[in-house]
């Protein structure tokens, strides 16, 4: 696959981010009905679906750019976004490997790796980076192998390890996060870092998919959408930086709604590392306006019913307490009542 890479974008400040009307239509929407509460809605991670972002096994857009700068600059300002438990070392390599041969094969064009037994060669054209290292030897290396391939991927990654018939959070690429901390969450069991969900532990949502988690095989990953809302284009909303976002949400009003509200959906994908067997979670954002989402209709439709009748306690904990009424005051102009297909796909070529 071929990227239509744009200039780098700001994901704060001046928030030069915008989405093209192709990257519209390819965006993830989370809603394949009309109401929305908690399940585990996991599937099979295969290659295509009803969006182009399920196409490659880790997706790339033409944000990359732009996104992997701001990845630098968070890392810049504080390293611990990215940790790793001592014992995970044989999990960065697994992790390094499967990105590696996985953008190589997908984006071709783009990224190149080349194997001479443990001597490999990768490169990245779009960052402009060529490295020379010796697969299993971190030395070789500018940065240990996880946080090295991490840099230059977007979305955010975490390794749980499995054991005790339970999974840990031993480390993480985390810079993107919807609030919440990997310095905190680090070392901690399944059931410990969902502990703020709430209602989904009352219905046993968490114990159901530790259990499915702890039986995923190698070679057969899994994939789920989760969603949130934020305050303009801002891909760094973690707890350490809430000063810096927190008061733009209380900013919103119904004139600036449409523009400075944004969708935001994780890709979230699953899978059983071969040599560690650890599980690598990626965590891939987008971000979309509410002005460009409702250029698609069935989108602008699905997501006032959705918001609409939405639970309280999930209202609060997806960011939507404040002015959920007023987005779906504003989505409302769009819903004339018509019966929508089931799925997320657009059901539009264009826009």
């Amino acid at each position: 696959m071929d990227l239509n890479l744009k200039p780098a974008e700001s994901f704060r400040e001046d928030y030069s981010f915008s989405n093209s009307d192709e990257a519209i239509l390819r965006f993830p929407f989370p809603f394949p009905e009309d109401t929305y509460m908690y399940s585990v809605n996991i599937e099979p991670h295969i290659r295509g679906g009803e969006t182009k972002a399920f196409d490659a096994v880790f997706d790339l857009d033409e944000h990359y750019v732009g996104d992997m700068a701001d990845r630098a600059l968070v890392l810049q300002q504080d390293p611990l976004r990215c940790q790793v438990l001592p014992h995970m070392m044989e999990a960065q390599w697994d992790t390094l490997e499967l990105l590696m041969e996985n953008l190589a094969l997908d984006y071709p064009h783009h990224f190149s790796l080349t194997k001479n037994g443990d001597h490999w060669h990768w490169i990245n054209h779009p960052l402009g980076i060529e490295q020379s290292f010796v697969f299993g030897d971190p030395e070789t290396l500018p940065y240990p192998p996880f946080e090295y391939i991490t840099r230059q991927v977007q979305g955010d990654f975490s390794l749980q390890d499995q054991r005790d018939n339970n999974l840990f959070m031993d480390g993480g690429m985390i810079t993107s996060q919807a609030d919440w901390s990997l310095n905190f969450d680090i070392g901690m069991s399944f059931h410990e870092w969902h502990g703020p969900v709430p209602v989904a532990h009352e219905m046993g949502v968490f114990d159901r998919a530790l259990a499915f988690l702890l039986r995923l095989q190698h070679g057969k990953p899994m994939r789920r959408l989760n969603w949130t809302l934020t305050a303009n284009p801002r891909l760094d909303t973690s707890p350490e930086n809430y000063p810096l976002w927190g008061p733009e949400r209380a900013a919103i009003t119904p004139q600036t709604v449409g523009h400075d509200m944004c969708l935001r959906v994780e890709l979230q994908t699953l899978t059983r590392l071969s040599r560690s067997n650890a599980i690598l979670f990626g965590i891939r954002g987008y971000l979309i306006r509410l002005e460009e989402l409702v250029r698609v209709r069935k989108w602008a439709i699905r997501m006032h019913r959705v918001l609409r009748d939405l639970h309280p306690e999930l209202a609060e904990y997806k960011g939507t307490a404040r002015y959920r009424q007023m987005i779906v005051d504003y989505l409302a102009v769009y819903d004339d009542g018509r019966v929508l297909n089931m799925g997320i796909a657009a059901e539009q070529e264009a826009i």
